[in-house]
């Protein structure tokens, strides 16, 4: 090529998604040469080094091929895709032995689950023998999540839980070197599948009440092609979206000259009592909603219900039959009749309660022994540290086990926020003792609970 390419994003997946959105909108064409490394690293100011692991990255998705000192071409579109597996969902497992308090988890408190035995006991009496051929919903299921569902999408599949649910639904409509919008900090599951799909991440802020309108609209600047929300009882912080917001984020949607699917993932479904809120309920052909039942009803049944415009189901579901096929409908017997069933409501009711419970008396405490946290729902809370790896080692010494805070967080410019996430779930007693040595070694000062521009790793 003889004229410059335009990269606003000198990092290596800057630069790989730049030459792929080239690709995929024609301006590259399969047989094109592509400028050496040395051209593009002295035309972007950066290393040789950053341009080549750009380069590799798109070699490994199959976008670009090289023919030794012929040069690097763009490869015809047939050209199989592979990704590593990357490793920052393992970095949460913290090294540190036997703890006699694990706080990392994420996982609801097994004690607080309905009993399953008597209605999976009725289910198997009862339930009729299916084929392969029948819908792989079951239509009482579908009709019954139907009837409270917080969108007016016209498709609706269940699916192998939320993170099954938010794959596919990206899947379905990101392609390698797209931009998505996630929240920062995030589930670190959706930035390690992001990168396994070659999409790029682009991070907006927090504050309680969830994305900040201004840095989302910013964002939507960059074209990204979804934006990854987690409407409620978001993880790690346990933020919560208004209806103001919601609508808010609407507004924006429906202004910006860029379409934007969004991916809304309600993982922790009736154990927060805020309402189920969604876009969908304004722009229902722009949103993929996904209620997960795992935490709920127990982690073991594996089902998520995703909705959104038809053409995406329907593309999910012909995929989805390309592999297991549906989601066994002797489980979706099971969530109906938990659904319906007044002793597992209760147990539902209950455990929402105790949670609510649980995460007060532990964030009291902690804000009684000087550490800064924020309000919030759900299972987890967002703690601020001074330094995140002395906090680990100073609670493992204690036998206590929680979540590092690296993987939740986007790179920014170099910096992370020093932070840990600790699951409430078990702290059905102690709460002050850990927030007591956990309070040790949270930042004296911090203005802004969800800031990321805490003091560099």
């Amino acid at each position: 090529m003889s004229r410059p390419i335009q990269i606003d994003d000198p990092s290596p997946a800057g630069i790989a998604g730049a030459i792929a959105r080239m690709i995929r909108s024609g301006e590259l064409r399969p047989g094109d040469r592509l400028p050496t490394v040395r051209e593009l690293s002295g035309q972007l100011g950066v290393s040789p080094a950053t341009v080549s692991h750009g380069w590799k990255a798109l070699a490994q998705a199959g976008l670009v091929v090289s023919r030794g000192r012929s040069g690097t071409f763009v490869a015809e579109p047939d050209t199989s895709e592979h990704r590593p597996a990357p490793a920052r969902t393992a970095r949460m497992v913290t090294d540190t032995g036997d703890a006699r308090l694990d706080l990392s988890l994420g996982t609801p408190d097994p004690a607080l689950l309905p009993e399953l035995g008597p209605l999976l006991a009725h289910v198997a009496l009862s339930a009729e023998p299916t084929d392969y051929h029948q819908a792989p919903v079951v239509p009482e299921l579908g009709r019954l999540l139907q009837a409270d569902w917080p969108t007016g999408s016209g498709g609706l599949t269940v699916v192998d839980g939320a993170m099954d649910a938010v794959a596919r639904g990206l899947r379905a409509v990101v392609r390698y070197g797209d931009r998505v919008i996630v929240e920062n900090p995030t589930f670190p599951h959706f930035l390690d599948y992001l990168e396994s799909i070659g999409a790029q991440p682009v991070p907006v802020g927090m504050d309680e009440q969830g994305v900040l309108p201004d840095e989302f609209e910013r964002a939507l600047d960059l074209a990204p092609a979804a934006a990854i929300i987690q409407p409620r009882a978001q993880n790690p912080t346990g933020a919560s979206m208004t209806a103001e917001r919601i609508r808010e984020l609407a507004d924006i949607l429906r202004r910006s000259e860029h379409r934007c699917m969004i991916v809304e993932d309600d993982h922790s479904g009736r154990i927060v009592p805020t309402a189920d809120l969604s876009i969908g309920r304004w722009l229902p052909d722009q949103v993929l909603h996904v209620r997960s039942y795992s935490k709920s009803h127990g982690p073991d049944l594996r089902i998520a219900a995703l909705s959104g415009p038809e053409e995406v189901i329907d593309r999910v579901v012909a995929t989805r039959m390309l592999g297991p096929g549906w989601t066994p409908r002797i489980l979706q017997r099971l969530l109906y009749e938990l659904l319906r069933d007044d002793t597992a409501t209760r147990a539902v009711d209950n455990a929402r309660e105790q949670y609510r419970i649980r995460r007060r008396t532990f964030v009291d405490a902690l804000r009684r022994h000087g550490a800064p946290v924020g309000d919030g729902e759900g299972l987890n809370v967002w703690v601020p540290v001074t330094d995140e790896r002395t906090t680990l080692v100073h609670l493992a010494a204690n036998g206590i086990r929680v979540a590092p805070g690296g993987p939740f967080c986007t790179d920014t410019r170099g910096r992370h926020p020093q932070a840990v996430r600790v699951t409430v779930a078990p702290l059905a007693d102690g709460s002050d003792e850990v927030a007591r040595i956990l309070a040790a070694t949270t930042q004296s000062r911090q203005s802004d609970y969800f800031s990321l521009n805490g003091p560099d790793r």
